[in-house]
């Protein structure tokens, strides 16, 4: 499946040599330097692979056929599901409901649980520094049920207030808290588990965005106590298209479906239909079926390589990073620089937008981000109207690094600052 010799120290080369994208030039004369992760991961060739195969030698419908090729696609499929229910610990597959990610899933939650059990008086919790995926949902329910969404603060360092929290749990009707376990903007790594167990004790429950944690981290949602998490597969070296939300059984069992269609009926009539099991109840239609097999490969290749490998990994290019960019002159760097930090340096350099910067370092071969992240509020928070974000991942090098603060100094020279 890979190159990789997991009987030695992390071998960053290695794990790129399975990533045929990186290897390619960029603009015909310098090499690819990817560092938009927190967008969208690259991904190895066991991935690609697997994908291929799916298309090639037994594309079928899942579940309803019962011929060769359908079979083999169902096996597969599900062999992806119970991946994924091992990699975040759920207790069992039924809790795993594939989607198209993290967007999708928090919409599912808030037009499933939320429309059912949300009204005037009652209060959802969000923060400042929520990706819009996980304040809109929430806004347009709210709209039309007449509860009050609330948002924590961002403090000075970029960390949650939590006693701001607190207070409005001790307070308020709370329902719900939704926050994210890692910040795509800020890189900040939010307590989650003592915010569980916070909101528990004031009755609420908890959805948890875990797009940018799950690639990165060791997530373990028994052991968190978490009632719905949600997460993307085209942020962990699977194909876009697709994700997954996590919800403790009960509450998924109490739930309405969402969509109607095929697969999640278990009959219909003209006069009323019944529903499927779970997870089935959730999958309306035809399924993304190459994208969950890809998932599945993608899940393998992280077990492969070691989260903790690639944690550890991380956290050294991230110190790395955030050290060589104090050499650039008029460069700010939002968010925490400690140990409660992901590898994601959002930056702005002064007398320079971040459009231009982005664009002066893609010249260079090096493919950042630009612009308010799906971040919206927390950049009026921040006080400005948009950043640039390297963000790093487990191929990426202190070359890589090395490269964009050269650039970064050609693009202030370009500009004559």
């Amino acid at each position: 499946m890979t190159t990789l010799d997991t009987s030695r120290a992390y071998d960053v080369e290695a794990v790129r040599a399975d990533f045929p994208i990186l290897r390619q030039m960029h603009h015909e004369n310098v090499p690819l330097v990817y560092l938009d992760n927190a967008a969208t991961s690259q991904k190895p060739n066991c991935v690609i692979e697997a994908m291929d195969r799916y298309y090639r030698e037994y594309n079928a419908n899942v579940h309803r056929g019962i011929h060769k090729l359908s079979e083999e696609a169902t096996t597969e499929y599900e062999a992806a599901r119970l991946k994924v229910r091992k990699f975040i610990n759920a207790g069992s597959k039924r809790e795993i409901l594939f989607t198209r990610g993290t967007t999708e899933s928090i919409n599912l939650v808030a037009q499933t649980w939320g429309r059912a059990n949300l009204k005037a008086g009652d209060v959802v919790v969000s923060s400042v520094m929520e990706h819009h995926s996980n304040i809109v949902p929430w806004q347009i329910l709210a709209a039309e049920k007449g509860f009050t969404v609330r948002y924590v603060p961002v403090l000075p360092d970029g960390t949650l207030d939590l006693d701001h929290l607190y207070n409005l749990l001790a307070k308020e009707p709370i329902k719900l808290v939704t926050l994210m376990q890692v910040s795509n903007v800020l890189g900040v790594v939010n307590p989650v588990e003592e915010v569980i167990k916070k909101a528990h004790e004031a009755g609420a429950l908890v959805l948890i965005d875990g797009a940018q944690s799950v690639p990165h981290m060791t997530v373990d949602v028994q052991a968190m106590d978490v009632d719905f998490f949600a997460f993307s597969g085209h942020k962990m070296l699977g194909p876009t298209g697709s994700g997954v939300l996590y919800g403790k059984r009960a509450l998924l069992e109490a739930m309405p479906p969402w969509m109607g269609g095929g697969d999640m009926i278990s009959s219909v009539k003209l006069s009323g239909s019944t529903w499927n099991d779970l997870p089935y109840k959730f999958e309306a239609g035809t399924p993304a079926i190459a994208e969950a097999i890809g998932l599945g490969y993608a899940v393998d290749y992280l077990n492969q390589v070691g989260l903790d490998n690639i944690h550890a990994h991380e956290r050294d290019i991230i110190s790395y990073a955030l050290e060589r960019l104090k050499e650039v002159p008029g460069l700010t760097v939002y968010g925490p620089t400690g140990e409660n930090k992901g590898a994601v340096a959002a930056f702005m350099v002064q007398g320079i937008h971040a459009h231009d910067v982005a664009q002066l370092l893609d010249s260079e071969g090096i493919a950042v981000r630009a612009g308010h992240h799906c971040a919206m509020p927390l950049h009026e928070h921040l006080g400005v109207s948009a950043t640039a974000r390297a963000s790093f991942y487990l191929y990426n090098t202190h070359a890589e690094v090395d490269a964009l603060i050269a650039a970064l100094h050609k693009a202030r020279k370009t500009f004559k600052l």
